[in-house]
This record gives structure tokens, C-alpha cells and sequence, in this order.
């Protein structure tokens, strides 16, 4: 059947399928590390929304599954693909339709790389405020099907908060465009917010009308605070955030952030600090603010030291955007994501120092402080987490819930979470979206294994 489907689609779509073993096997994990079982039986480089359609009407009449990504750059293991498989790679579909800024919106393709629109968004003075880590590498459908977060969600929100509408193929080639042009629109149910975070899951997201924002101007005054714990930091910066003040960017590192950050770039930015907070403000109150904000962490211990200019301002975050890089190069990572109300995020701090003493295992931990997500990650060797980290991280999994939060602020779920799933949504409400899942996908060919696929632990 195999055989089939792949002669079928090379003969529609010739120079767009790949079955090279080497290329199949790159596209078989994520930055997760997770990588599917066996090889996916073809790619497909898909430049069109008819090559989409023309791969998901393939694929729905042989039954096979199709697993559709971006960039890979996920850390949840959701656009991991295996045997028996077709891999429905967007990288191509990489264009800029439409900006238009009397409307402030811009209509893309789903590969287009999230830092290169914010560039052409600038010429028009606008910009697409989400802003993942990874966003010089990461793609905007990417970002919309896991509801990418990143460094100013407080501020900003989430990529929901900047999407208008969808144009989506459903699991059997049809096209639906969802969402609308105007910033107002209460038509029907909302299947844009449906599709927003959906993880491939639904359907395949193909082209995006995004919500803009006129481009940040004047100066983005930036601080750095130095504190003597990492819970004395995560108490300061909910306080700050307590007396009302919402920073563009509130970055929060531990100690072992610290040393794998010193280790993989030669610089320590805390100069030697247990925790480093770097916080930067923007519009017309920015200096303002930036100055109430240092008052308040100065007043929690913190040592604060205001960047000289935006140059050092841009150094720092560009420091901070190296987390990652930093983990990846300390062994395979499993870099979580949980979400704590505000003030439990020093609680949450705490119970991961005593879940490190208690599972033997080093959880070096950043945050996202201004919007209470943590990242707490883990290290091992090869593509197999072993039991007593997954034990480790399943007692973070419970804290968050105990506390009134999420195992997933921005990850998503994908693979590496659906065990935990139930926990957070109850049995009511995961069975209601397994059958969402069922009216979207009855074959279940999208991007199977992920998400809603299992119960049991």
C-alpha cells in the first residue's frame, strides 16, 4: 500500500517527494529529541495549498497517516514522524502575500520564518508580536498550531492573541478558511481560537491573516537584578508584577541556567549570582517604569545594574536567547514548560529545588517571570528519557496542577505529555475533545500518536 501511495504522489507533485532514507530520517524528530519509530514512507516539500490538498485526499483514500511540520524546532515531540508515515513538510511554503497597513494586517504562508516577517514587517512600521526564543529559525504556522509563547507574552499575549484567520486543509483535502479581516467578528463558533494550538491535530494550517502592531519606537530602557536565591527572584518579580507593573520582558534564570549559559558562551551575566532577572520596558513610560521596577526589586534584594544602551540591552537578550543552545549542548534535553499562578511561582521554584535533592537529578530552571511559565529542564544521554527523570518531571507536572496551573504554558502536548493530559482536563472534558478530534479526523491520518492518543500511563 505504501508503494501506492508514494508512486501516486510523485507522479502529481514530481520534484516535490523525497523516500531519500537520510532526508526521512532528519525529518523524524524534533528539537525534542524524541524520534518516531521506523522511517515515514515519504516527504512531500508542498509549495501550494493544491499540493496540501492533493496529499491529504491521497492520504485519506489509502488511509495513510500524515504527519505536517515546519521548521521541527518543537520541543514537545509533535511533528515527529514514523513508519508507515508521510511527512508533509510547509519549509517552501515560505511567502508574504499581503501586508497591508491601513488594516494593520499581513496575510503569509505557513513557512514563512517568524524573524524574517518581523524584518519586512518593519518597512512598514508594524510588527507580529509574538516572540518565541526561537523565533530566527521557528515558522509562523509553527507557531500557530502550537500557540507559540515566548519572551514578551505578558505584555503581548500569546500567538492567539495576534491571529485573525486561518486558511486550514482538513484530513481529506477539503479547504477551510476560518477567522475574518476585521478585529471584531462573533460569527458562529470560533473554529480559528479551535485551530490556534491544535498541534497538526485537526487540520493543516496553510496561510495566516495575522493581527499587526504598529513597530516599537523610542528607547527600551533594560535592567539586570542580581538576587541571592532563585526563590528570592521569583518573589520580586511577582511583586512587581503585583503593584502593576507589566514589563515588555521579564526573563528569570537559576543558578544551573547560569552555569550551562557560562559554560556554552564564556560569559556569566549574573557575575556569580544565584539568580538573574533581565527586564526591559517599552512605550512612552518606559523609562519611568523601568525605574519603579528597579525600586521594587531592589527592595527584594536584588542588585539591579541598568544597561548602558540598547546595544548591551541587545547582548543580553541575545545571551538569553542562547538558553537553549546552552541545555542542547549538555546532553539530549527535556525542556518543560509548566504555567504557576503568579504568586506560586516562587512557591513552584522551591518544590523544584526539593524534587531535585529528592530525584538526584539537576533541573536547571528558567521563566518567562512576567507570566508565571517555567521551563525546568533535564539532560540525558541518546533519544530515551530515562524513567527517573520522566519520574522527576511527573512531580513538577502535579505541583503546577496542585497549584492552580498548566503542564504546558506554550510547548503544547504532543507525544511527551498526552500521559498527564486526562490529569489536567478531567475525564468530561478530555472525552468531549477526543471527539472533536473524531468530527475534524475520523480516520485519525493527522498526525497520529500525539496529544489525545492515549489514556493509560
Amino acid at each position: 500500500m505504501s508503494a501506492a501511495v508514494v508512486a501516486e504522489l510523485e507522479a502529481a507533485l514530481p520534484g516535490r517527494v523525497t523516500t531519500d532514507p537520510a532526508a526521512l530520517r532528519a525529518l523524524s524528530t524534533d528539537r525534542s529529541g524524541h524520534v518516531g519509530e521506523g522511517l515515514p514512507v515519504a516527504a512531500v516539500l508542498a509549495e501550494s495549498v493544491e499540493d496540501v490538498q492533493h496529499v491529504c485526499r491521497t492520504a485519506s483514500a489509502h488511509g495513510t497517516p500524515v504527519v505536517a511540520r515546519g521548521a521541527g524546532t518543537g520541543l514537545a515531540g509533535g511533528a515527529t514522524a514514523g513508519d508507515g508515515e508521510i511527512v508533509l513538510s510547509l519549509e517552501r511554503m515560505d511567502r508574504v502575500l499581503e501586508v497591508s497597513p491601513q488594516n494593520r494586517l499581513a496575510v503569509v504562508q505557513a513557512g514563512v520564518i517568524n524573524g524574517r516577517l518581523d524584518a519586512q514587517l518593519a518597512e512598514h512600521g508594524l510588527w507580529w508580536s509574538p516572540d518565541p526564543a526561537s523565533k530566527d529559525i521557528s515558522t509562523v504556522g509553527g507557531n500557530i498550531a502550537m500557540n507559540a509563547g515566548g519572551l514578551l507574552c505578558a505584555k503581548y499575549g500569546v500567538t492567539r492573541e495576534s491571529v485573525l484567520g486561518l486558511t486550514v486543509v482538513l484530513a481529506d483535502g477539503r479547504r477551510l478558511d476560518v477567522g475574518r479581516r476585521t478585529v471584531k467578528g462573533v460569527t458562529g463558533y470560533d473554529l480559528t481560537a479551535l485551530m490556534i494550538g491544535s498541534e497538526g491535530t485537526l487540520g493543516i494550517i496553510v496561510e495566516a491573516t495575522l493581527r499587526l502592531r504598529p513597530a516599537v519606537s523610542g528607547e527600551t530602557p533594560t535592567l539586570t537584578a542580581t538576587f541571592s536565591s532563585i526563590v528570592d527572584a521569583a518573589a520580586a518579580s511577582s511583586a512587581l508584577v503585583h503593584a502593576g507593573h507589566i514589563p515588555a520582558a521579564m526573563e528569570l534564570l537559576d543558578r544551573p541556567c547560569l552555569d550551562a549559559l557560562t559554560s556554552f558562551t564564556g560569559e556569566d551575566p549574573s557575575q556569580g549570582g544565584q539568580a538573574f532577572l533581565l527586564l526591559q520596558c517599552d512605550g512612552e513610560s518606559a523609562a519611568a517604569e523601568l525605574q519603579a521596577c528597579a525600586a521594587i526589586l531592589q527592595s527584594h534584594g536584588g542588585r539591579v545594574q541598568v544597561a548602558r544602551d540598547q546595544a548591551e540591552a541587545q547582548r543580553l537578550f541575545g545571551l538569553r536567547r542562547q538558553m537553549f543552545p546552552a541545555l542542547e549542548a549538555r546532553g539530549t534535553p527535556l525542556i518543560e514548560d509548566v504555567a504557576v499562578p503568579l504568586d506560586r511561582m516562587a512557591d513552584a521554584f522551591a518544590e523544584i529545588r526539593r524534587i531535585e535533592q529528592d530525584c538526584g537529578v539537576l533541573i536547571p530552571t528558567a521563566a518567562h517571570a512576567g507570566d508565571g511559565n517555567l521551563h525546568p529542564t533535564f539532560s540525558f544521554e541518546g533519544h530515551r528519557v530515562p524513567e527517573r527523570i520522566w519520574e522527576a518531571a511527573g512531580r513538577i507536572f502535579e505541583m503546577a496542577l496542585a497549584m492552580g496551573g498548566t503542564l504546558t504554558g506554550e510547548h503544547g502536548v504532543g507525544l511527551l505529555k498526552r500521559r498527564w493530559l486526562v490529569d489536567e482536563l478531567g475525564a468530561d472534558q478530555f472525552a468531549l475533545q477526543r471527539q472533536i478530534k473524531e468530527l475534524f479526523d475520523p480516520a485519525g491520518i493527522l498526525n497520529p500518536g500525539k496529544v489525545f492518543a492515549e489514556l493509560s500511563r
